[in-house]
């Protein structure tokens, strides 16, 4: 995809997104910020707090695990190395534990795929399987929501035994819901 094709599908990726009720009535959402050839999300992060919510994006740790920080606008984002090659926009501000992701209502999630189930193939880390785990331990029930290009919805993704299905999957295109 071009640089312009990006920017408009992230356009377009926001515009789906805020029109989940999900959204609309969310007062914190769990985010990210997109990297490399991924959707873009900061559209989407801006207008989520100009609604007046508060978002929470994630700081890798050492072990792969999150943590979370207040997100303030894009000039609030430091730029983090992690290993040789992976540079992220992570919150500059105070870090909020990892357990603060269970105050979300909606966690919007990354991946490379996600299947006609809502089973969602993540980029093999680990980071969002800690995530998903630390809801269930704690009963934390937020919407879960993926953000992707509408040729990344596809019938099947392979499944290990801790993987569990999201909500629903917004592309560019629109939103599909599962269960």
């Amino acid at each position: 995809m071009t640089g312009d094709d990006v920017r408009e599908s992230a356009v377009a990726l926001a515009r789906q997104a805020l029109g989940l009720p999900e959204l609309a009535h969310a007062r914190t959402v769990a985010a990210y910020v997109s990297v490399g050839s991924e959707p873009g999300t900061l559209a989407l992060l801006d207008a989520l707090r100009a609604r007046g919510a508060r978002v929470l994006l994630p700081a890798l740790l050492p072990d792969n695990d999150l943590d979370w920080g207040a997100y303030e606008g894009e000039e609030s984002l430091v730029r983090v190395r992690h290993g040789a090659k992976m540079a992220l926009l992570e919150p500059a501000g105070p870090r909020l534990g990892p357990d603060a992701v269970t105050e979300a209502d909606v966690v919007l999630l990354p991946g490379l795929a996600v299947d006609a189930r809502g089973m969602r193939l993540g980029r093999g880390g680990g980071s969002y399987d800690r995530v998903l785990a630390r809801l269930d331990r704690t009963g934390a029930r937020p919407a879960l929501v993926v953000l992707l290009y509408d040729a990344e919805v596809v019938p099947r993704v392979p499944v290990e035994p801790h993987d569990r299905p999201v909500h629903a999957v917004v592309t560019p295109s629109g939103v599909r819901r599962f269960g």
